[in-house]
């Protein structure tokens, strides 16, 4: 080659390749630069060490960037080659140039750039291509010192990153598998060794997901009963029950039913276009209100001998989510599952006999002992039992006591307080007098706290159990726990933020805190500090067996803890005993921790202590968790005591009790009537004299009681309002500790203002009742239906008898949304209380009810009410007949008009003509 310093002959650019031989070819010009013989020296220096180099570069030159290049680049873009050659550089690479535009100028600019495994979309072939490159852009000077151009030297580094990829790639597959392996061999060492064949089922189903990422996996097992072969789902993974709890169970469909024999794996890469779908009629592909299932695989759960357990179902809302390796990872845990399932049920057969010769064995012992084992045996047991049934004979009694001497001891309050109230009046004005009358009427108010504490501890206090959330109620309590314990004890309060409701009643679980609070403010001696959390909590079986009046279930756990001084464990052994108190005496009752434990399992809950000497101790109660919506508390009536002009008949036994409500209700201004006891108190209402309101004790001599009092009361008045009341709560209104729906009562003693207040409640419900009534069957003189219209219109007094508390809820809903009133049961038991203490239209009730049946007590209530229409809701589509009459059906699921129906059919049995309600309503 001859050097560029001297005269450009024939042999430059030096020969070699195509590229040098195209730069030889008479007449080329590159743009802007002109023939090669009158290139600057310094780009024909550039360009001959380009030529020379096995690596590819280019070089780009001149104002217009001419494209100067090697035959080692010419492999880059075999599809420009050789057009591109002395072309601009943004014309030459145009697809790239708004990408590397930027650089070259900066490039120009002096500095120098480099590019490692830069992905550039190349054409090849005719399309766009994947390509990746390792370059660096260096500045050229020309002859006069300023940069000219700029030197690529590039290397294609496309095959090394795909390489890099794919080794990413089949790393990724080998660790998914080897994910897979473990969560199997993890899931193998789980189900193998568990001998509960729920808990296998169940953990077989979250291994599968979880191997799969399918959205939900199931285990279903083969069942059969007396009408033919079917299956139940077992476990559930990654969906909610209640999703399942709609569909049909996948039994003899071909897309599921060669997976469930036993036959072989189904896998279907989209439901609704797999052939095998929807060829069992009437449905086509999957039914509606499904699982969206789109993926769908199948795997069978064989025994050792062969038989079809099961199997194993995944579903995944996307096309095309399994593959062969989902397939191969479940069938190694379906046979783990079955191996675990036959170990599981070999062991209960084998647990089963060996308890058989155990018991066998036992027995055979027993015989051999000797006569004086057995005496001495069975006294031992007999003094347990002894010891076992003198206790709960004691609690028992004491529980009666209390009781009784709470009825006695409340009215001998209500006489003295009574008394008390009205002569505040007679001693206005003579403080040293009306001193001694608030003190005495302090007296009255302790005398009555003592009574309800033995009550609470008894668990015969009457509750009107809200739905509550405890961490809002013992926000609410801030102010007054301040105030109860002391500045220089520090309370935190720490409340979930998801925390459940729990039914209770508000006012006892107040009371119940602020009296542990108290008993934590003695226990720190003025120092220290408090804590209240509220939480959720799940009992579990293992718990409540190792506590035997706890129940497994949800609680809202409430726990109040101090940094006191703590007890012993022989002090833990009572202190829930009444009267025990480790106070110095006059200090305390010791019925504090008494009424806490009573109050918490009369509400169904549990209480745990925890408690060491110079530690502290904690206070847990397990409040039962609630599904309903949290009930609006009611704002205590702050307005003065008022009274009235209406006429109330009092019925009261006790005549001191009798004559002081009778001066006390004058007072207030009303026109007051009386009666010694029910049969009295019904002569006077039947005797036609006006009564607005009829306030009656609970508990009065004689064979009429008091709810059969107000129940003929009310048919004879029905707007009249009915408030009850009784110093002693277990009684015909009060069940299972609560107070039956719809009653008022009003718990003796009571002050003068509560008696004032609580008349003008029960006064003011009445009258909006009525009112509501009013409005609905007053006559419509703009209407233009035919006459009987408005009379079908009325409103219905129902009886809603419904165990489950969301069908009922909603039910009521629907009720009330068609302008009827609505008094709600859970159970026979307790709608019998309304049945007799309130008129009733229409019973509509379940079939399937705790306790006493739908069907027996819809025969019960015709009894009672021998008009009352009866409608059966329910699923079946057989009830029983009522009085010889066709039974009338409203069938589950139902909505408004369904509900609307029934209760026309139902009405003239109540509202008009007398017919048979033999018409079975549509189910909606």
């Amino acid at each position: 080659m001859t050097s560029i310093d001297g005269p450009v002959g024939a042999d430059w650019p030096p020969a070699g390749g195509d590229v040098g031989r195209l730069l030889r070819v008479p007449g080329f010009e590159a743009m802007g630069l002109g023939p090669v013989g009158a290139w600057p020296a310094a780009l024909r220096t550039h360009v001959e060490t380009m030529l020379a180099s096995r690596q590819s570069m280019y070089v780009a030159w001149g104002p217009d960037l001419a494209f100067l290049y090697n035959d080692a680049y010419v492999p880059i873009f075999p599809e420009r080659h050789p057009g591109a050659l002395g072309r601009p550089f943004s014309e030459v690479w145009s697809d790239v140039w708004a990408q590397f535009g930027g650089t070259v100028a900066s490039v120009l600019a002096g500095e120098p750039v480099l590019f490692e495994n830069l992905p550039i979309p190349m054409m090849r072939a005719g399309h766009l291509v994947d390509t990746w490159f390792t370059f660096s852009f260096t500045p050229l000077r020309g002859d006069g010192g300023a940069i000219d151009g700029l030197l690529c030297i590039t290397t294609e580094v496309t095959e090394g990153v795909l390489a890099a990829r794919r080794e990413r790639e089949a790393l990724s597959t080998l660790k998914a598998r080897t994910d897979a392996l473990a969560t199997v061999n993890r899931a193998g060492v789980a189900i193998t060794s568990e001998l509960d064949v729920g808990r296998v089922a169940q953990t077989t189903a979250d291994a599968g997901v979880a191997l799969t990422g399918a959205e939900f996996g199931a285990f279903f097992y083969n069942t059969k009963d007396e009408r033919a072969e079917g299956c139940r789902l077992y476990a559930l993974s990654g969906a909610d029950p209640d999703t399942f709890a709609r569909f049909p169970k996948p039994w003899n469909t071909a897309l599921f039913a060669p997976a469930f024999s036993g036959e072989t794996v189904v896998r279907a890469d989209d439901v609704a276009r797999d052939p095998r779908s929807g060829l069992n009629a009437p449905e086509a592909g999957l039914p509606d209100g499904d699982f969206p299932m789109r993926s769908y695989l199948a795997v069978p759960v064989k025994s050792r001998s062969g038989e079809g357990i099961g199997a194993l179902l995944f579903g995944h809302s996307e096309p095309r989510w399994f593959d062969v390796t989902a397939e191969a990872s479940l069938l190694s845990l379906a046979g783990q599952a079955a191996v675990a399932i036959d170990n599981a049920r070999l062991f209960a057969e084998l647990e089963r006999q060996l308890r058989h010769r155990a018991r066998a064995e036992d027995q055979l012992r027993q015989l051999n002992e000797t006569l004086e084992a057995k005496v001495a045996s069975e006294i031992a047991d007999r003094r347990l039992a002894e010891r076992a049934l003198q206790q709960a004979q004691k609690m028992e009694t004491i529980g009666k006591l209390t009781g009784g001497v709470a009825h006695d001891f409340n009215n001998l309050l209500q006489v003295i307080s009574g008394n008390l109230q009205l002569l505040t009046k007679d001693l206005e004005g003579n403080e040293r007098a009306e001193r001694r009358l608030a003190n005495a009427l302090a007296g009255v108010s302790r005398g009555a706290k003592l009574a309800s504490q033995l009550l609470a501890f008894g668990r015969r206090q009457p509750l009107a159990p809200k739905v509550v959330n405890v961490g809002r109620l013992i926000a609410g309590m801030d102010d007054m726990l301040r105030r109860s314990i002391g500045e220089s004890i520090e309370i935190e309060t720490i409340a979930s933020a998801d925390l459940w409701n729990t039914l209770i009643d508000p006012t006892q679980i107040e009371t119940a805190i602020l009296n542990l609070a108290i008993n934590a403010r003695d226990a720190m001696d003025g120092a220290g500090k408090l804590m209240i959390e509220a939480g959720n909590v799940v009992l579990d079986a293992d718990y409540a067996r190792r506590h035997d009046e706890a129940t497994p279930g949800e609680y809202v756990m409430v726990a109040v803890s101090d940094t006191g001084s703590g007890m012993t464990p022989e002090v833990l052994e009572q202190v829930f005993e009444p009267f025990f108190s480790t106070k110095p005496e006059g200090k305390g009752t010791g019925l504090g921790l008494s009424m806490v434990y009573g109050f918490v399992k009369q509400s169904g809950g549990h209480i745990k202590l925890y408690s060491e000497p110079g530690l502290g101790t904690a206070v847990k109660l397990y409040l039962p968790r609630a599904d309903e919506v949290e009930d609006v508390r009611a704002v205590p009536d702050a307005t003065p005591a008022r009274g009235g002009t209406e006429t109330i008949l009092v019925a009261e036994d006790d005549e001191e009790v009798r004559a002081t409500v009778v001066e006390t209700l004058a007072d207030l201004g009303y026109h007051v009537l009386t009666a010694k006891d029910a049969a009295s108190a019904l002569s006077v209402v039947e005797s036609g004299v006006p009564i607005d309101l009829l306030f009656t004790d609970v508990v009065m001599p004689g064979p009429l009681k008091s709810p059969e009092l107000a129940r003929r009361a009310r048919l004879r008045l029905p707007n009249l309002a009915v408030l009850f009341t009784s110093g002693y709560t277990e009684n015909s209104i009060v069940h299972g500790g609560r107070l039956d729906a719809g009653v008022e009562l009003l718990s003796k003693p009571y002050a003068r203002e509560a008696l004032a207040r609580k008349i003008r409640h029960v006064l003011a419900n009445q009258a909006q009742r009525a009112q509501a009534v009013e409005s609905v069957t007053a006559p419509d003189t703009t209407a233009t239906e035919p006459a009987g219209a408005v009379a079908d219109a009325a409103p219905l007094t129902v009886l809603l008898v419904e165990d489950d508390p969301v069908i009922r809820a909603n039910a009521a809903e629907m009720l009330q949304g068609l302008g009827h009133i609505v008094v709600e049961a859970g159970s026979a038991e307790e709608a019998d209380a309304a049945l007799q203490t309130m008129p009733v239209d229409v019973l509509m009730t379940d079939l399937g009810l705790p306790g006493v049946s739908g069907g027996a007590f819809a025969a019960r209530a015709r009894e009672l009410r021998p008009g009352v229409g009866v409608i059966f809701a329910t699923g079946s589509d057989v009830a029983p007949e009522v009085d010889g009459e066709a039974p009338l059906l409203l069938r589950k699921p139902y909505d408004a008009e369904a509900l609307k129906a029934a209760l026309a059919a139902a009405r003239p049995a109540v509202a008009g003509p007398a017919q048979a309600a033999t018409a079975l309503v549509p189910q909606s």
